[in-house]
């Protein structure tokens, strides 16, 4: 879709070569008449289509390297649920730790809201109680006068 601009006269009056491939003479090989030895000769002997004939030592094959026998599951994927697994543990831990911390911070606001109600209620006996004191002293005082700032008692 996105030509190149160009000029369209020059294209219009520009030749255009078109080059057609050309066959090549068909060549007539010889017959090649598979032959099997009886065994592998040491020296083997190959005959071209063309009638020559090619001498040389038996190459055997070479053969790849084993390769690695593949485990049924990759290591990539057992890396993956060993994480999950891993991660799962992590967060069973958290969530305990966090429910530890929980009840601990209860047991500690139980304990205060207990200290102040066992400390008041100390308080409230000592003030509210009418048993005397083993300190201080009792002023029984039945008839008083007070005349001229001065205190009269009987």
């Amino acid at each position: 879709m996105n030509e190149p601009t160009r000029n369209p006269a020059a294209r219009d009056t520009a030749a255009v070569e078109v080059h057609y491939p050309t066959p090549l003479a068909p060549v007539h090989a010889a017959p090649l008449l598979p032959v099997q030895p009886g065994a592998i000769p040491a020296v083997a002997s190959v005959v071209l289509p063309d009638g020559r004939v090619v001498t040389g030592y038996a190459v055997s094959p070479t053969q790849p390297d084993p390769v690695a026998i593949r485990p049924v599951v990759s290591r990539t994927a057992v890396n993956v649920a060993l994480g999950g697994v891993g991660f799962l543990a992590v967060c069973g831990g958290l969530l305990l730790l966090t429910t530890f911390i929980t009840a601990l911070t209860a047991l500690i606001t139980q304990l205060i809201v207990l200290a102040a109600v066992i400390f008041g209620g100390w308080i409230a006996v000592q003030i509210f109680s009418t048993r005397p004191t083993g300190g201080g002293n009792t002023f029984h005082i039945r008839k008083a006068t007070f005349k001229r700032n001065h205190f009269n008692g009987q």
